[in-house]
């Protein structure tokens, strides 16, 4: 005979099971299954569906620690957890009542479960981490932003190491220094820090190939090792200095300093004295862009996170050496039913998983799971990690520092989001959209006469560019005339919606509602990705009531519909439109949107003229906010097709090295590395200083510059 629990529990059953476990004598008391014989017939409805999935997966679970996964019947991954025993986690979501909407949304989707047991609940959280970064569960918060921040690295692989800005793995012999909050404060540093300590900047290969001083030597930004302007004992002083100050000493380095040049006027050498004070300017000019330098806080990351309309925002300070490298704003996506703390420490887990960890993290809230999360980091980072929640003192003027930035960086967020909203309302009427998009692809090719062709396909939002949802397409097609754009589209569309039919097939869509603006896109059209009800949106929607809505396949069309797009746009006119519609018809797809964007006369942005089926080509006004959102679009897609491809062609010509360039031979080729150095030089250098090279004459120098420089398709 089954028996339940008397009393629900008063928070989510996901997040930690220790209360719920308190006074148990023995596990048979906590499973609270049917018997072995005793048949599961579930009600009509996914909520009870799901939980005769979870009871079977029941059977097979491990009693000790490790992680979880709910798995929905199209084989995404709906949630991922990790419990100190996953038998005893796993059946508080067969419980009948007390679970929060979230929570029955979760159990409603999952088909199957999967388990992985590990040795301590240590090892389960940071498994966990692992893998809500990998497979990105729609239930679990998700850190959106996932970069990897910037550091600043002094190398130490060379006889006259080298200052650098560093991002990924650190595999290259040398010290670093971070992490900063952005690319902009360390260049920031970096040029601060040439002028302090007169410290290359250059690749390796450049400074072996100098004959002479750089501009950078010339303007007091480097020493000049490369060509002995210094020697290499007096160079690797410089080195030590800026180590230090990097290393918290720059008090040290500074007193230093002040000490050489007050010498170097007492003995008249002004020359030299003007320098160092110079250098000194430098030192203040660092330290005095950082904003708070904390006295107390050596070394030390603070987390403040502020929710508001629904939305979450985490602010993040740096502090290393006692200075403030900077701030950043991240906006991970979380269920609005959860608390700051929650969201806090799920975020935690996510951040530091591929990233080191300070000795000290400060918070704005406190977290439940304090103790197990501090085990976990100190684990990964190989010290001690405290994790502390400041009342008083300069370590809360520090939290309260970075809560007051989340609370504004958040407002932000929430006004571009509004004018994001209104702009994207505003599309769907010029375009007679039966719904504002939520998902928009704009699609664009980039090649130099059909060589090293490239499509590229950009998402928009929302929230704006989705640029972890960008693809790059490298043409394939040997049939493919050089430079048939045509043929390049009906390739790109070909791949990606050949896969998008293969990995997310459209469900059973809910009727679409009827265009604002005329009349809609075929027979069955229906809104795509986000054109589902916010009754049935599991992160944004209000609870469920019982009985409503729990239809498996409302679950299931807007799980795959999410894939698709409202609104696909197309880089030119009614050609390309055409060979776009027939693709997608070939494929059995009639109901995208799809609007050609044709360029103006001469290219004229402004002047820009749409296609779309059924309808005479027409203009937006000149003024008209959607034409500069589209044309934002457009110019993204561009950029983005054109980057791709030039980095396609620079790795060609880095493998098949610059003979590929018609009139470059051996000889050329290493007339120019000798004199420029490196390819990035040569391919940024102007058509005066390609003449410049001995051994190259005008026609060559043309070539070469016409080569790096002609304009992409």
């Amino acid at each position: 005979m089954s028996r339940h629990p008397t009393q629900a529990p008063d928070r989510d059953p996901d997040l930690d099971d220790a209360d719920d476990l308190a006074g148990a004598e023995n596990e048979d008391d906590l499973l609270l299954v049917p018997e072995e014989s005793e048949e599961i017939e579930p009600a009509a409805g996914t909520v009870a569906l799901g939980r005769a999935a979870i009871l079977r997966a029941l059977k097979h679970a491990p009693s000790g620690p490790g992680v979880y996964r709910m798995i929905g019947s199209d084989g995404s991954v709906l949630y991922v957890g990790k419990a100190k025993s996953i038998k005893r986690r796993i059946v508080a979501y067969t419980r009948p009542t007390g679970l929060t909407a979230r929570i029955m949304r979760m159990v409603a989707g999952t088909a199957e479960m999967e388990f992985v047991s590990t040795g301590t609940e240590t090892e389960a959280l940071l498994l966990e981490a692992n893998l809500i970064k990998q497979l990105r569960p729609r239930f679990n918060v998700l850190l959106r932003d996932d970069k990897s921040f910037p550091y600043i690295l002094i190398t130490r692989d060379h006889d006259a190491p080298q200052i650098t800005k560093h991002r990924g793995a650190r595999n290259r012999p040398g010290d670093y220094y971070g992490p900063f909050a952005s690319v902009w404060a360390v260049n920031r540093t970096i040029n601060a820090l040439q002028k302090a300590f007169l410290v290359r900047s250059c690749s390796d290969s450049f400074y072996e190939a100098r004959t002479r001083p750089c501009l950078l030597f010339q303007i007091k930004r480097c020493a000049g090792p490369c060509t002995g302007e210094v020697n290499h004992t007096d160079y690797a002083e410089y080195v030590r200095e800026a180590r230090e100050f990097l290393s918290g000493k720059s008090r040290v380095v500074k007193e230093q300093l002040a000490r050489e040049m007050e010498q170097a006027a007492e003995e008249l050498e002004f020359e030299r004295a003007a320098v160092l004070r110079d250098r000194l300017a430098a030192l203040s000019a660092v330290q005095g862009t950082q904003g708070i330098n904390p006295r107390g806080v050596e070394e030390a990351d603070v987390f403040a996170i502020h929710q508001e309309g629904g939305a979450t925002c985490v602010q993040v300070f740096f502090f290393r050496t006692g200075q403030n490298w900077g701030n950043h704003a991240l906006y991970p996506r979380a269920d609005r039913s959860l608390e700051p703390g929650e969201v806090l420490e799920s975020f935690l887990a996510q951040f530091y998983e591929d990233k080191p960890c300070p000795r000290l993290v400060l918070l704005s809230h406190d977290i439940a799971e304090r103790e197990l999360l501090e085990e976990a980091l100190a684990t990964r980072a190989g010290h001690r990690v405290e994790i502390a929640t400041p009342r008083r003192g300069e370590k809360r003027e520090l939290v309260e520092h970075a809560l007051q930035n989340a609370r504004e960086a958040l407002g932000r967020k929430l006004a571009e989001s509004a004018s994001q909203a209104r702009l994207l309302d505003e599309l769907a009427r010029a375009f007679s959209l039966p719904a504002s998009p939520k998902r928009i692809e704009v699609y664009d090719n980039s090649h130099i006469m059909g060589t090293n062709a490239v499509g590229g396909m950009i998402v928009a939002g929302p929230e704006g560019f989705a640029k972890s949802q960008y693809r790059k397409f490298n043409i394939k097609s040997a049939d493919l005339t050089p430079g048939d754009d045509y043929g390049m589209m009906r390739e790109v569309l070909t791949r990606r919606f050949s896969r998008l039919l293969r990995e997310a097939p459209r469900a059973a869509a809910l009727p679409a509602p009827s265009p604002p603006g005329g009349e809609g896109w075929g027979e069955g059209s229906s809104p795509q990705a986000g054109g589902a009800s916010p009754l049935t949106d599991p992160l944004r929607g209000p609870p469920l009531p019982d009985g409503e809505r729990e239809e498996g396949d409302a679950l299931a069309a807007e799980a795959a519909n999410t894939a698709w797009p409202d609104l696909v746009l197309i880089d030119g006119g009614p050609g390309q439109l055409k060979a776009t519609a027939e693709t997608l018809a070939a494929l059995g797809i009639r109901d995208v949107p799809l609007v050609g964007v044709a360029k103006g006369p001469d290219r004229d942005a402004g002047r820009e003229t749409f296609h779309v089926e059924g309808r005479e080509p027409f203009r937006l006004e000149a003024r008209d906010p959607v034409l500069y959102f589209i044309q934002r679009l457009r110019d993204e897609a561009h950029r983005f097709a054109i980057g791709s491809h030039r980095a396609r062609r620079k790795k060609d010509i880095t493998q098949a090295g610059l003979q590929e360039i018609p009139g470059i031979g051996p000889t050329r080729k290493r007339a120019l590395l000798r004199h420029f150095g490196t390819l990035k030089a040569i391919e940024r250098a102007s058509l005066a200083d390609l003449e410049g090279v001995p051994g190259v004459n005008a026609a060559t120098a043309r070539a070469v510059y016409d080569f790096f420089h002609a304009r992409s398709g």
